[in-house]
């Protein structure tokens, strides 16, 4: 349990360090800790971001890119 627990750990770290390099991108300033001062346009287009960029991650390395065709 203890190996899941130190996975889960770096996997919540390596997020992290994705939403805040998509925020600067986006130039929004999210801060560590709270950010309740975003607007709602601001953290749904961090999350929109994220989402674009893990899609084209996967369908570049798991060759789903003619899924849709």
């Amino acid at each position: 349990m203890a190996n899941n627990s130190n996975s889960s750990r770096a996997n919540k770290a390596q997020l992290q360090n994705f939403k805040t390099e998509v925020a600067g991108a986006l130039n929004v300033n999210l801060k560590q800790g709270y950010n309740g001062d975003l607007t709602a346009r601001e953290a749904g287009s961090i999350g929109g971001e994220m989402v674009k960029r893990m899609i084209a991650y996967a369908e570049s390395n798991i060759g789903g890119g003619n899924m849709m065709k």
